[in-house]
């Protein structure tokens, strides 16, 4: 490990936690972070390695220092945006001035039942300047709110509360991660697209440039899109002089043709963008992957679609009020399918991860290796804090076990779905709270204690395009190919959580409270502090009509499961996910022409892969037909092109935000919106 490759990496941690939220909310261009694939990192890595890197000359950074830099900073990026803190402040604070604006709240005392550590200190005295300043901002004109002026005590409560919290998950990722890189790298050879794309930029043993970087197919490829880009970027500046390129389809008129995918929600489908970094990934991955996942939101909506025919709509909120966080037969069938993919990848390395687990409790096993072994151990040490937290909030610990389990399934299936198909834009949207809810029943859990495990799913997993895991997996790919120290660079990762959330944190309430209303967005300060509440408000009406309400409160421990009142469309949907994915897998293994993967029905009613699945479907067709017309030479030759793609599109995401910031300086104007990738 070097030391300046260190410092690189927390130089990339002071810009991503810095100025993120600042470019996504006040400069409104592409996400700095926006998904697994950040275009802050990514592009900055490439300008690096072509322009800065080669004028160090003795001391350009080499391949193994760029990569132990790179997971510093990738530690960091689950924090600024919608991992965290696009909705953390305002999820917390909001609901107060929701309650002064909706009746049915104020009648049912809904915010009596979240304790007080859980939100900001709002009393008579303060409220004007905590809550009004929030709402209203501080900040007259051009002026801006002085540090001083913003109520950081009224902040010190919840912090004290969540952070300990969101760092227990955190470190507990990171040491699981540990204990699967080597089943999934070593033993299993899954792809790592991501991983792969990022290698391919890396300077070789001497620090000369990366072998793609010399090929000129990759930069007719990176200059092609850029050049798109940059001419739609500068449309939006000069309407009357340039003609923009269209990247959307227009297949509308096909839809009437296809009246059971639009009743199922697929309506999307017929109005697919050109998306070029999922084309040329469709190049890093297998075939087969890029069909299922071009096929699977058809298929989605071909099933939901027959079945609202006969009056079954999975996609709907059952119970509940909030779509997002109500209760949704598709959120079971997703989570079936996320456990019988987990159980699977167990079975698969049960040897593996059974020495791994009797090493961590002191029986010698060679099999084991060093960092597993203590991966395994850090992972039982912060689970169990994070499981007497979740007590410590309001759950019995029956539930905090159960919450946990499934919170431990979704990230670890979220990271294999990552690193085995480069799907970088995922969002399975499984809570914790709503299985839980599904599977016991209302009656058994009642309005507080689900009102109290919603607004700590929001928290954690409201918006998990931007997981930690996922950058931690990826990043353990390159650190042991380049033969860096995985364990040091963990806990260098686990550092950059900490000074990351040091430097978001206050900029980011310094902005809020600076700009108030003025830079909110609809989905992170309007849907997400009232969806819990809403849920809660939903469930206790059904209650006290049913005459429940008294006896659900009452029900605690080992209560909550003598009774217990399963929903039964959620169950079967349950059901069904959990048995596709074993056949599915059972197919691929017995036989060989089997088209579709298992990973269909862990993604295909997931939110953003229906914009995604045309460029899938090109990027599969362009690789089987190069394959079956050219052989693997001509894919050898082909494929450079493809990550070129993938540059050039991070590159015209990347070059917008920066010249937005120059021209916002300059200024002091927010510049015209421009978003190159989903928002």
């Amino acid at each position: 490990m070097s030391l300046r490759a260190i410092l690189l990496g927390f130089l990339g941690v002071l810009g991503v936690c810095g100025f993120s939220f600042f470019n996504d909310r006040i400069l409104m261009q592409t996400y700095l972070v926006g998904n697994n694939m950040p275009v802050s990192v990514y592009g900055t890595l490439i300008i690096f390695v072509v322009l800065i890197n080669p004028l160090l000359r003795r001391y350009k950074f080499r391949a193994g220092e760029l990569a132990l830099a790179l997971s510093i900073t990738l530690a960091s990026c689950c924090l600024p945006g919608s991992g965290l803190l696009r909705t953390f402040t305002s999820s917390l604070l909001l609901p107060t001035h929701y309650q002064k604006l909706d009746a049915s709240w104020r009648e049912q005392q809904i915010l009596d039942y979240v304790p007080q550590k859980m939100l900001p200190v709002v009393t008579p005295e303060n409220e004007d300047y905590v809550l009004g300043g929030f709402v209203q901002g501080l900040g007259i004109g051009s002026d801006h709110v002085a540090i001083s002026e913003v109520p950081w005590g009224a902040w010190v409560q919840p912090f004290v509360f969540w952070l300990p919290m969101l760092f227990c998950l955190w470190f507990a990722l990171i040491a699981l991660a540990l204990v699967l890189h080597k089943q999934w790298a070593t033993h299993e050879h899954i792809p790592y697209p991501i991983a792969s794309f990022v290698d391919s930029f890396l300077p070789g043993p001497n620090g000369q440039a990366g072998s793609v970087l010399m090929t000129r197919l990759f930069w007719i490829g990176t200059v092609f899109v850029l050049a798109i880009h940059l001419n739609n970027y500068l449309c939006i500046w000069f309407p009357d002089e340039l003609i923009p390129v269209k990247l959307r389809l227009d297949l509308w008129p096909f839809q009437r043709k296809f009246p059971m995918i639009a009743r199922g929600g697929g309506g999307g489908l017929f109005g697919p963008t050109l998306y070029f970094t999922v084309i040329g990934l469709c190049f890093l991955i297998p075939s087969d992957i890029s069909l299922t996942f071009a096929m699977a939101p058809w298929l989605w909506a071909l099933v939901t679609g027959f079945l609202v025919g006969y009056g079954i709509d999975i996609n709907q909120v059952v119970e509940g009020s909030y779509w997002y966080t109500g209760l949704k037969p598709r959120m079971f069938m997703l989570f079936g399918s996320n456990l019988g993919l987990f159980l699977a990848m167990a079975y698969t390395g049960r040897h593996y991860y059974w020495n791994v687990i009797r090493a961590a409790f002191g029986r010698k096993n060679k099999e084991a290796d060093y960092l597993s072994i203590w991966g395994c151990r850090f992972f039982i040490f912060f689970t169990l804090i994070f499981v007497g937290q979740l007590v410590y909030a309001g759950l019995d610990w029956q539930l905090a076990v159960m919450y946990t389990a499934v919170l431990v399934i979704f990230y670890v299936v979220m990271s294999r779905i990552i690193c085995e198909s480069g799907l970088f834009h995922l969002q399975s949207n499984i809570f914790p709270c709503c299985i839980i809810w599904g599977f016991l029943g209302i009656a058994n859990l009642g309005p507080r204690t689900l009102l109290i495990m919603q607004i700590i799913s929001v928290v954690l997993v409201c918006d998990p395009r931007e997981s930690l895991m996922p950058f931690m997996m990826n990043s353990l790919k390159l650190l042991d190919k380049h033969r860096q120290p995985m364990g040091k660079a963990s806990i260098c990762a686990a550092l950059a959580l900490i000074v990351g959330l040091a430097v978001a944190v206050p900029l980011t309430l310094y902005m809020q409270y600076d700009r108030g209303s003025a830079i909110w967005e609809t989905w992170a300060e309007q849907a997400v502090p009232k969806m819990q509440f809403d849920n809660a408000i939903a469930v206790k009406r059904k209650l006290i009509a049913q005459g429940m309400l008294e006896s659900s409160e009452a029900v605690a421990g080992w209560g909550r499961f003598a009774d217990i009142s399963p929903h039964p469309l959620s169950m079967w949907c349950f059901f069904v996910g959990f048995v596709l994915v074993l056949l599915v897998s059972a197919a691929r293994l017995r036989f060989t022409w089997w088209p579709l993967h298992p990973l269909l029905f862990v993604t295909w009613n997931t939110t953003h892969l229906t914009p995604f699945a045309g460029s899938f479907f090109i990027g599969w067709l362009a690789k089987t037909l190069v394959i079956k017309y050219g052989g693997n030479g001509v894919y050898g030759k082909v494929r450079p092109l493809m990550l070129g793609l993938i540059a050039g599109e991070i590159l015209g995401a990347i070059v917008p935000s920066i010249t937005a910031a120059i021209y916002y300086l300059i200024t002091s104007e927010v510049p015209k919106a421009f978003r190159v990738l989903l928002g």
